[in-house]
Formats: structure tokens, C-alpha cells, sequence
């Protein structure tokens, strides 16, 4: 059965919310994983979030890879910031396309998606040893998931 626009919107929010109980209430879900919301001495909470070699800043749209600053695209930018603040949350395509472009995904197609994928996990792949962040769910959408270190 397929849900209409409301529908679809109230089932996003709710899952959500509901991943937001699940991680206040629980340890991070992965372990190199962390959010600091620091008090900077200038300019204010900053959402910033580490993992290895990544380093995420919300508020600043900054992104540094093995201290290497990432240029991104406004979308690119907001697909990561979705994907890093719900690790290992599957995203449907269709789930991406609603939430970043908010738009209903029916005018677009998964091409789109899978097109800001390829350039964002490009970009992020400063090094041909780097490390994969976005890990692509065949068929279904993308995750992100903190890499295993390289033993």
C-alpha cells in the first residue's frame, strides 16, 4: 500500500523521533563515533562530529578528511549531515530524496540519489587507502557506518 504525502511525512518524523529516544537512551552505536556540542569561546554550540579520519561540522557546513577540507555541493552536504547523524540507519533512496530535497521522490529518480552518492563518497576518498564512510545497501538506499580500522 502506498502512503500518501502526509502520511509518508508523519511516518518520517516518527521513525525519527524514535531513533532519537533510541540513541539518548542507549551508548553511541558505534564505538569511534562521537557528537560533541561544545561551548565555543566565539561562536556559540557547534554540532561537530569525529569519526577517525572525518571530522563533521554542522553549523560551520565544514568537512575535513584526514585534515583536508572537503568541498561539497549544498545537497552533498546534507545528505552526509543526514546519513552521519543516524549511523547505521538504512535510507531509502526515496527516504533521502524526501528529506533532503524535500520534495515528493516520484518527479525524481533514484539516478539522483545515486549520482550525489558517487560524487560525495568521491570527494571523501581523499587517498586511495582512505576510508569508505558510505556504504552502499543494494537495491535499498545507503548508510553510514564507521569503518573498521585498517589492522
Amino acid at each position: 500500500m502506498l502512503l500518501n504525502v502526509q502520511q509518508r511525512q508523519a511516518l518520517i518524523k516518527y521513525l525519527l523521533s524514535q531513533e532519537k529516544k533510541d540513541t539518548d537512551s542507549a551508548d553511541s552505536p558505534c564505538d569511534s563515533f562521537q557528537i560533541h556540542d561544545p561551548q565555543a569561546e566565539v561562536g556559540g554550540v557547534f554540532t561537530e562530529i569525529e569519526m577517525g579520519e572525518l571530522y563533521f561540522c554542522l553549523e560551520q557546513r565544514l568537512v575535513r578528511v584526514r585534515g583536508q577540507v572537503i568541498e561539497l555541493t549544498a545537497k552533498e552536504f546534507d545528505i552526509l549531515a543526514l546519513l552521519l547523524t543516524h549511523p547505521k540507519r538504512v535510507f531509502t533512496y526515496e527516504l533521502i530524496m524526501e528529506l533532503v530535497w524535500n520534495e515528493d521522490y516520484t518527479f525524481y529518480s533514484k539516478k539522483a540519489v545515486s549520482n550525489h552518492m558517487s560524487n560525495l563518497r568521491k570527494k571523501l576518498k581523499v587517498t586511495p587507502d582512505a576510508l569508505d564512510y558510505i556504504k552502499n545497501i543494494v537495491g535499498v538506499g545507503y548508510k553510514f557506518e564507521a569503518p573498521l580500522k585498517n589492522i
